[in-house]
């Protein structure tokens, strides 16, 4: 299969078992709002972002810097996955082991805690089937994450809803997740052993070669949870449950759109790893194309969530959530720059410049956490949004600053005026039809948006017959 058709299989596969999961993770949102209400939904928001927690502080970069590896010309795959995996279990059980004695240190309900101590559990079959994505990104079969992932998302999503009927309380609601990353774990290791089948090995003289490396970027995701969930720790500190609830009510659907450009990041960065040094052209036709495909999901993200975001709301959480409205406005901002973040991150790593990153991203989460601190108090929920979007903001600034001077890359801007167009189309569909059905208003104001990209010659034909035509791929300029 020519490289941009799989690649275009991998995003078609990978967006639909994501869309779906999406689609799924509301569905257990909603069940979980109306059941547990606002203060027992900010405790259950409380729980996860210590999942998000654990997650940083026991990242170590393992997963990017592996992929990477890989990657690489002439990589010893097995050595490589089998030490890194080694690592992961080992990070795992030390937060299984610490997570008594963190949550100890907040003045948390005993359901809360409990909660933590299963999610600290779940981390450990989450985090083991992460660090096995880089053998199939490299493969070009992140597909088959995406479809292990969902019915993970299936189990847990049935889970949520049998302890809703039933009453069976807050325990098996965050249960659910557990049950979710054993299933995802299973289903991805024995998937992986179609590409590689490795053994766990102890080289502690690779250990210590590959953190060095790989320190960076574990290094930055602690400094990525501080500015992407501290704001939660913080509002369940200063303010009350219900802060929270309402906060994260809106936050959750960002959460469950990031996905894509991680997504895509991560389908890209094996290739933009290979070529950056030996391709030039590829590696900038990959970059451009990438930033471009992100302008025209931004756009529809931005204006269908400001139209939208009561009926979004209501979707998910009820009337009880209503407040939540307004917050959502502010955050799809920061959701937009989330997609840039992505991807001059992925650029900065496939350039070795992950030390570079790390220091962006000390300076955005300084700049978070001080105008939290400061603000929260005060603006409870709306100080956390605009943080949110400044702080994303600022990240995008600094890295597309550190892409240009160490990568001596700058995305090309194609046709933008065709794109910005189009969501001018979008919002006036939606000024006239926003208050009709969510179905048809949504999907209508999607379709007038694609009409358009085609009319102003934005998506060209060549470019659909390039996904649809195995003629047209031929000539994708250069990707095949």
């Amino acid at each position: 299969m020519a490289l941009a058709r799989k690649i275009a299989y991998n995003i078609i596969v990978s967006s639909a078992s994501k869309i779906l999961s999406t689609f799924l993770a509301l569905i257990a949102i909603g069940f979980v709002t109306r059941y547990l209400g606002r203060d027992g939904f900010g405790n259950y928001a409380t729980v996860l972002a210590f999942l998000s927690f654990f997650s940083a502080i026991s990242d170590l970069g393992l997963n990017p810097i592996s992929t990477r590896e890989i990657s690489r010309i002439g990589a010893d795959e097995k050595k490589i996955i089998g030490n890194i995996f080694c690592l992961r279990i080992i990070s795992s059980f030390i937060i299984i082991t610490l997570s008594p004695i963190i949550i100890k240190f907040f003045n948390y309900p005993k359901e809360v805690e409990r909660g933590i101590l299963i999610v600290a559990v779940s981390f450990l079959f989450s985090s083991s089937y992460q660090v096995l994505n880089g053998i199939f990104q490299k493969n070009l079969a992140m597909d088959k994450v995406a479809l292990g992932e969902f019915f993970g998302k299936v189990i847990q999503v049935t889970v949520v809803i049998i302890a809703v009927k039933f009453n069976l309380g807050f325990d098996w609601i965050i249960g659910s997740l557990l049950i979710a990353m054993i299933v995802n774990f299973l289903i991805i290791f024995l998937w992986s052993r179609k590409y590689l089948k490795f053994s766990m090995q102890f080289d502690f003289f690779y250990w210590k070669k590959f953190l060095k490396q790989s320190l960076p970027i574990g290094i930055s995701a602690i400094i990525t949870f501080i500015y992407f969930k501290m704001d939660t720790i913080l509002l369940s500190v200063m303010k009350t449950n219900t802060d929270v609830g309402i906060y994260n009510a809106a936050y959750k659907v960002l959460e469950n759109i990031t996905f894509f450009p991680a997504m895509i990041a991560g389908l890209v960065l094996p290739i933009m790893s290979h070529s950056i040094f030996t391709d030039r052209k590829k590696f900038e036709e990959i970059s451009n194309k990438t930033f471009k495909f992100f302008i025209i999901l931004t756009v529809p993200l931005i204006v269908g969530t400001l139209f939208l975001s009561e009926k979004i709301i209501a979707i998910i959480g009820g009337a009880e959530f209503s407040a939540s409205a307004p917050i959502l406005r502010i955050l799809v901002f920061a959701l937009a720059f989330i997609f840039f973040g992505h991807f001059f991150n992925t650029i900065l790593i496939v350039g070795n410049a992950q030390k570079k990153l790390m220091y962006v991203l000390a300076i955005a989460a300084t700049f978070n956490v001080i105008l939290n601190l400061f603000l929260i108090p005060r603006f409870s929920y709306f100080a956390a949004a605009s943080v949110s979007v400044f702080t994303e903001m600022l990240v995008v600034a600094f890295t597309m600053y550190l892409t240009i001077k160490i990568v001596k890359y700058f995305p090309k801007m194609e046709k933008l005026f065709g794109i910005f167009v189009s969501g001018i189309f979008m919002a006036a569909f939606l000024f006239f039809f926003g208050n009709s059905n969510f179905l048809i208003s949504s999907i209508g104001s999607v379709a007038v948006y694609l009409i358009a990209l085609w009319l102003f010659k934005t998506v060209t034909t060549q470019e659909i017959l390039s996904i649809i035509s195995k003629k047209g791929i031929q000539n994708y300029e250069g990707l095949s």
